[in-house]
Order: structure tokens, then sequence, then C-alpha cells
């Protein structure tokens, strides 16, 4: 009886570790499925153009669940407390102003952290993200390029890609410290240094994840990870201009602006 009561034990370890064996098959091949049903390039590599839903990003300190356009499927994930400089703690508790309401840039992060959507172009050799908010763009290249040692700072900073399998790598540098990395005016410098991460979660969702180094402002990185919704066949980016209707502006019930300070 002790024989065959083993025997009975080890036929039930080896139905269960088949199940078991059977069941992780089917996660993986179901989670390869939906990787495998993305759109691809004609060099294998994902396709990311679309029109793209994302989260509403006031502060990257704190965590959301919803998409800034009303789509389902976003949500983000804070930084939680940040850890200035002694320059950044004189930034963060000092006068700031909304250069935004002067219609100037958003900044490269900032404007991708505002309700509205994003469109992605793709061709093999650069990627261009349509940002609703303003009406502008920023290129990605992916050709194999460096930053160009003599770059000259700007608003949106300079950008390469690289490819890790099916995540793409966006190395950001090459920006002019006027800007803020949220709505909340958190500071950046012209030390900024951003490294983005885009990968399909299936056909529907991206995988986005950020970080900002910024030795002047911040004592370490900040990161967030979220996810990107695809909106609804026919739903396109639409025109937006800063300046109409701006009564504010036009009233001129702004303050002085100093981006020098």
């Amino acid at each position: 009886m002790k024989i065959r009561f083993c025997s009975l034990i080890v036929m039930t370890a080896a139905m269960v570790t088949l199940t078991c064996l059977a069941a992780t098959s089917a996660l993986g091949q179901s989670a390869t499925s939906r990787t495998q049903d993305v759109a691809r390039m004609p060099n294998g590599k994902p396709d990311f153009s679309g029109v793209w839903d994302h989260p509403r990003v006031l502060d990257v300190t704190r965590d959301g669940n919803a998409c800034g356009g009303g789509t389902r499927g976003c949500s983000q994930k804070g930084s939680g407390e940040l850890s200035f400089t002694p320059e950044g703690t004189k930034r963060w508790q000092g006068t700031r102003i909304d250069y935004t309401a002067y219609c100037l840039p958003w900044g490269y992060t900032r404007a991708g952290q505002v309700e509205y959507p994003i469109e992605i172009m793709q061709k093999p050799d650069r990627l261009a993200f349509l940002f609703e908010s303003n009406n502008i763009f920023h290129v990605v290249f992916t050709d194999g390029r460096d930053h160009p040692k003599d770059l000259e700072p700007n608003w949106l900073g300079h950008s390469v890609g690289k490819w890790e399998g099916d995540t793409l790598v966006i190395d950001t540098t090459g920006f002019n410290g006027k800007t803020y990395i949220d709505t909340a005016e958190h500071p950046s410098s012209d030390a900024l240094h951003v490294v983005e991460r885009v990968s399909y979660m299936d056909a529907q969702h991206l995988s986005y994840e950020v970080a900002w180094e910024d030795p002047k402002m911040y004592t370490k990185p900040i990161k967030n990870t979220r996810v990107f919704a695809r909106m609804k066949p026919g739903q396109e980016l639409m025109e937006y201009w800063c300046m109409e209707n701006n009564k504010t502006l036009l009233e001129h019930h702004l303050p002085d602006l100093h981006l020098d300070q």
C-alpha cells in the first residue's frame, strides 16, 4: 500500500507539473501573439504610427489612471517625492512663471503630458512626434547617428533613437533650461537629459517609460511609467493655436517674463 500510495503521489505531481507547464506555455504564447500582431516596418521593427491618447500628467510625482482625451486604458505611475539639489530647491521654492501663457514652447516632455493627443509618424530612419498642443513636432533620428558635438541648446532638445529588441530607446539632450518638466512647474536646466523607452503591450497600447536626469536640479533621476492607448479610427489631431482668444495675454494681465533668471 505504501508503494501504491507513493506511486499515486508521483503520478499526481507529474500531472500537476504538466498542467502548470501547459498553462505557462499558453500564457507565453498569448503574450507572444499579442506582440506578433502589432504593425511592423519593412525592416521588422515595430511601427508605432498612429494617434495616441495618453495620461494627462500634471505632476510627475503622482499616479494617474485616465487618458487626457477620454480613451480607456491609460495609466501613469509617478516618481514619488523628488530630491532637489540646493539650486533645484531655490528654483522650486522661488517665483515661477508659466511661460506657456506667453505662447512659448511647452518643452519636450511637458508637451507630451498635457491632455491633447500625440500622433506618431514613423519611417525606418526617423520617427516624428506630432503634438496637438501648439501643433508642434519633434523628430527622433533612428539611422544610427549620435548627437552633434556642436549642438545648440533649444526648447525640445535633440533626440536619437536605437532599438533594443522591439523597444525603441530615445535619448534626448541639448535643452535650453527654460522649461519645466511638468505643469506643477518642477524645474529643469540646460543639463537635462531625457531617456524614453517605447514598446508595444498589444496592438492598441504602448508601454512608455521616461527618465529625467538633471544634476543641476535633482540629486537622482526621476522616472515615470505610463500606458498610451490608440485612439479610434477617424480621430485625428485638431488645429490648436495658443494666441486665439487669449484674453489674459491680449489684455496685458500677465506678469513680466524673465527666462534668464
